[in-house]
């Protein structure tokens, strides 16, 4: 491979090759240093990795060294430091939730713990809960460990969850502080200074997002039906896989690399005609034709296949996005100045 195809190689793939040069233990001692979502990516990418070139492990093993020597001793622990820098790469609005997680898992024991838990675990941990308590432990979760979770909640309870996630504000420290000791207690926390912004109509348009689309729909339209404005202003924050056409070209190509092909020839069985079409542009020719040929050739699938294959890669999409590699369009995403 020529180096300047080797230097494509960015994200996870590059964590994977790095990972896998250093070898098991270097890389077990790396990886206990890691949030539970970016293990799974890493491991995913490990699995599934073959035929790693020369040319792309020299490339990725030259831009580690090159980094580790940019690196100083000087102790930047500050909160205020990290907020700062957050704030100034990523703007206020869409810093703010990263900024929290990353104070408050910092020092939290048992909330953080959740992350690592299967969503019926969760669920059974907190079902006695308060509707309140189960909602910022909602919030405190990535969206799409949420979404499994409210799936196992009973369908009377769903929506009043869903809808205490929409309108929580913050919570304030000392309330975060007691709910993550009471979890730490049952499987052995701190919380940061400031109050943290989890929570929110954002949070919970992502967590609906990433639900089974029959219960989504039964939901929003329960939503609606209580508080109409509330669920507008929730639906105004979704990004549906038919949001894809408002990427960029460059983003589109940059989610492809990410996505198998089988996972993409299903979820385009539910798409229009214009997401295919800018699906295949952003493809190789040879690509496109073979995608376009598996497509006419395919025989019928379930919906829910469909619409599974459709939520995941809406998940590899907003981790794109938290990452800044792409930027999200539509309704749910960020504005151009």
């Amino acid at each position: 491979m020529p180096d300047k195809e080797a230097a494509k190689i960015k994200g996870v793939e590059r964590a994977a090759i790095l990972l896998l040069a250093l070898g098991e233990k270097d890389a077990a001692e790396i990886l206990k240093h890691m949030g539970p979502k970016e293990v799974q990516d890493v491991g995913l990418r490990m699995a599934t990795m073959t035929n790693v070139s020369t040319a792309q492990m020299e490339e990725v093993m030259s831009s580690f060294v090159s980094t580790l020597k940019g690196e100083t001793a000087l102790g930047l622990d500050s909160d205020d430091y990290i907020r700062n820098v957050l704030t100034s790469a990523l703007g206020a609005e869409k810093a703010g939730g990263m900024i929290d997680r990353i104070l408050l898992g910092r020092n939290s024991k048992g909330l953080e713990q959740l992350k690592w838990m299967d969503p019926k675990s969760v669920a059974e941990m907190i079902r006695l809960e308060h509707p309140q308590i189960i909602a910022i432990v909602l919030s405190f979760l990535d969206a799409d460990q949420a979404a499994d979770v409210l799936s196992v909640f009973p369908e009377n309870i769903r929506t009043d969850i869903l809808m205490r996630v929409a309108t929580l504000e913050g919570i304030q420290p000392a309330a975060l502080q007691e709910l993550d000791s009471i979890l730490d207690q049952q499987f052995s926390g701190a919380s940061s200074a400031k109050s943290t912004g989890l929570g929110g109509i954002k949070t919970a348009a992502d967590i609906l997002n990433l639900l089974d689309g029959a219960i989504e729909s039964k939901i929003t339209d329960q939503i609606m039906g209580i508080d109409q404005e509330l669920g507008q202003e929730i639906q105004d924050n979704m990004f549906v896989f038919e949001n894809l056409i408002d990427i960029d070209d460059r983003g589109i190509q940059t989610l492809l690399r990410e996505v198998a092909s089988e996972q993409l020839l299903l979820a385009l069985r539910g798409a229009d005609e214009a997401l295919k079409e800018k699906i295949f542009k952003n493809m190789s020719k040879r690509a496109s034709e073979m995608l376009q040929d598996d497509l006419e050739a395919a025989a019928p699938v379930r919906l829910s296949d469909v619409e599974g294959a459709q939520k995941e890669i809406l998940s590899v999409t907003r981790r794109l996005s938290d990452a800044g590699e792409i930027m999200l369009g539509g309704s749910g995403g960020e504005e151009f100045v």
